[in-house]
């Protein structure tokens, strides 16, 4: 495997967003978490590189994916032969928000 470099834009809690941090992590993938909610400048720089405001949104190796789940962030690694497919679970669920939501 390549070193991918990977930038989330998360919420701090949000199904959606542990979703993708379930996948990375599955994966063990290195990434920087950026916070949406609690720093302006994260939330100015998703909206700046994804052109709308919503999140989850990931860069990877320069590739935008915006408003995505951990299901979508793992079939682009896996389509673009980033990763190879495991059928091992992730430590979330990957597709769906927060229970609370």
């Amino acid at each position: 495997m390549a070193n991918i470099k990977i930038i989330a834009y998360l919420k701090p809690v949000c199904g959606w967003s542990n979703g993708v941090r379930a996948v990375l992590q599955k994966y063990k993938l290195p990434y920087e978490d950026r916070d949406i909610i609690n720093n302006q400048t994260d939330f100015n720089e998703m909206v700046r590189k994804t052109g709308q405001r919503l999140s989850p949104s990931v860069e990877i190796d320069g590739k935008v994916l915006a408003d995505v789940s951990g299901d979508e962030v793992e079939a682009y690694l896996v389509s673009s032969g980033l990763i190879k497919q495991s059928d091992a679970p992730a430590a979330a669920p990957t597709d769906r928000a927060c229970d609370t939501h």
